[in-house]
């Protein structure tokens, strides 16, 4: 299929969409708790900080580590840290060594979107390293709850989010009596059915923490992940913006740098599995566009006041040619195709003039990704047995109904007048066009 007839057939669906009325749903959230008296979460590297943590005795080097167990072999990344490593140590490089070995088979603050993360806390003393892995252990390390950083970290490692930039989604305050109240979240708002739900936190001086109230913050919106996602692609810290537009084009321009993986990958195993090389070539030049997509989207969401967040892709062995045919039916022939026509939608209806021309261009490659996607479908699905193509075609039925389901979800007016996004009512308008056109 290619690009002038999937431009033709967009056309349509917008013209069909301006019959829809234009209904601007709030975004569903409450007022939240009163932040009088609530301080800013202390961070660092965007993590809750170990910087004054009152422990006896006092280790030399205290570091809270992203544990990476789907990695092959497991590994973590470093983020906030006290001290320096092995300081005290009779032997320094095999304390060194015991450090970047040691790794529990799980940890603390367990959070799933995409791929799953947890937590943990490494410290060496003299040539003593540990780690705290559990809620458990850490409260054991911490003793009595005592400082505002305590109390945070007792409050993430129990589960909950703590912002480091929104006051809303991460605050902390000593009460009298030696309690902290800590403002957290959990959830994540991608998809229908998906919210972010405030959570009031009472964190005592033992370490108990008991939960006083819960307000959601924010619902999942239908527009937060169209395009071609990459496998292995790992969750990524949240966005700290408070505007509603930085967000949103954070998490673009977020995907926009991870379609340039998928792209990579794509034609790596499209040249495995012998794939003519106008495929291959187009799959390059796919990435390629992918790459000053995730620049314009980037200038857009710092514009807005947001730093998109780095994707990390996990490398993993390349796929059977029955896997790539699925993964390229969901995330090309679906997703990407509704996203190339949503980029048509806000180029035409975007009312803040640099969205309309950053998606104006974005739109015309974007059309050409999907017609490349329509063409590798072509040409896989003849070298597939009929039960993998009956499989195929219900992964692509599953998608469809999964992107109706997300497309439905309020947005915020904001998205809808400046960014151009499609109202709920447009979106399945749209959708519904390309359903009878592609997918029936």
């Amino acid at each position: 299929m290619n690009a002038r007839r999937l431009r033709h057939l967009f056309s349509r669906a917008l013209r069909a969409s301006l019959a829809t009325p234009l209904v601007l749903a709030g975004c569903g959230s409450d007022a939240g708790v009163d932040l009088e008296g609530y301080a800013p979460i202390a961070c660092d590297d965007n993590a809750p900080a170990v910087s004054d943590l009152t422990l006896s005795p006092q280790p030399d080097y205290l570091q809270l580590r992203l544990l990476q167990s789907y990695t092959e072999p497991p590994s973590f990344e470093g983020t906030a840290t006290s001290g320096a490593a092995c300081s005290t140590a009779s032997d320094v490089p095999a304390c060194q060594a015991a450090l970047d070995a040691t790794l529990p088979e799980e940890g603390f603050h367990h959070t799933c979107f995409q791929l799953c993360a947890d937590y943990f806390l490494a410290t060496t003393l003299g040539d003593e390293v540990k780690t705290y892995s559990t809620l458990e252990s850490l409260k054991g390390l911490l003793g009595t709850v005592d400082t505002a950083q305590e109390a945070t970290l007792v409050a993430f490692a129990a589960g909950y989010q703590v912002s480091c930039g929104r006051l809303e989604r991460g605050a902390v305050k000593q009460n009298a009596g030696g309690t902290f109240s800590v403002i957290g979240t959990r959830g994540y708002s991608c998809g229908e059915g998906t919210q972010v739900t405030q959570h009031l936190l009472e964190v005592s001086a033992s370490g108990e923490v008991r939960e006083l109230e819960q307000h959601v913050l924010e619902k999942g919106s239908g527009g937060c992940a169209v395009g071609r996602r990459p496998v292995g692609l790992q969750v990524a810290g949240a966005c700290e913006s408070p505007d509603v537009l930085g967000r949103y084009f954070a998490e673009v321009a977020h995907l926009e740098a991870a379609s340039i993986h998928a792209f990579l990958r794509l034609r790596k195993e499209l040249a495995l599995h012998g794939a003519g090389p106008d495929l291959q070539a187009a799959a390059l030049a796919s990435a390629v566009d992918e790459v000053l997509h995730a620049d314009v989207t980037g200038r857009l969401a710092r514009r807005f006041g947001a730093t998109p967040p780095s994707p990390s892709v996990t490398e993993l062995p390349e796929r059977p040619l029955a896997e790539v045919a699925r993964d390229n039916a969901v995330e090309g022939c679906v997703r990407e195709t509704y996203g190339a026509l949503v980029a048509h939608h806000q180029a035409l209806h975007a009312r803040d003039t640099g969205v309309r021309e950053a998606m104006a261009r974005i739109a015309e490659d974007e059309t050409r990704h999907a017609g490349l996607s329509w063409d590798i479908d072509r040409w896989v699905r003849p070298r597939l047995s009929a039960q993998e193509r009956d499989a195929l075609r219900e992964a692509q039925r599953h998608a469809v109904a999964l992107l109706r389901e997300e497309v439905a979800a309020p947005l915020d007016a904001g998205l809808v007048t400046e960014a151009g996004l499609p109202t709920p009512e447009v979106a399945l308008a749209l959708l519904d066009t390309l359903e009878q056109e592609l997918w029936a």
